[in-house]
């Protein structure tokens, strides 16, 4: 009788042990009982029911996105190189999960066929003189479309606007000449 109480005690103790889960202050957990959604649990200590219950745990720190470099034709039929980096974070830890099958792969996938669209518009030269205007349209139009993800987007940073090697090389022909003309203007007034 001894060795099956102790069996039995040993039993209890794994199972209660096994349903302990401790959320850190950066995340939060989302409980599910038997595949359907149970609670949201903050910071701290929780008891889950092992087998029935089921945690998964959502970040909700700020979070950086790299929108890898991609080539985006200009209103100038220029192919400019751009490159950028969104910032969110996870505000409704419900629709991040069952809205959204992966929040940062859709967060980049739309934030690459924005830029095209919001760039697309624009001339390279004005392109590249407005990131300011086209950091808060792309920050604006990420917002609304990912406030079903449970995603805030932050802000939005264009890293870099680079024109082909041809283009860059002409427009620096042209900011010499401009810095040619002015100095010989100086030099015929100081004489």
């Amino acid at each position: 009788m001894s060795l099956l109480s102790n069996i039995i005690i040993a039993a209890v103790v794994i199972f209660a042990f096994s349903g302990i889960r401790i959320v850190r202050p950066t995340h939060k957990a989302l409980i599910e009982t038997l595949g359907r959604f149970s609670r949201i649990q903050e910071q701290g200590f929780t008891w889950i029911v092992p087998i029935i219950q089921k945690s998964y745990y959502v970040n909700t720190t700020e979070q950086m996105v790299d929108v890898q470099p991609q080539t985006v034709i200009t209103k100038d039929n220029l192919n400019a190189v751009v490159d950028a980096v969104v910032y969110y974070q996870i505000r409704d830890v419900k629709s991040s999960v069952y809205n959204v099958d992966d929040n940062r792969v859709q967060l980049t996938s739309l934030a690459r066929t924005t830029l095209r669209a919001v760039i697309g518009q624009m001339a390279f030269s004005d392109a590249n003189e407005n990131r300011d205007k086209i950091n808060q349209e792309i920050e604006l139009i990420l917002g609304k479309e990912t406030k079903s993800y449970g995603v805030e987007v932050l802000r939005v940073e264009i890293q870099k606007i680079e024109a082909p090697q041809h283009v860059q090389e002409s427009m620096n022909d042209v900011v010499i000449a401009e810095r040619k003309k002015i100095a010989a203007k100086d030099f015929a007034n100081a004489v």
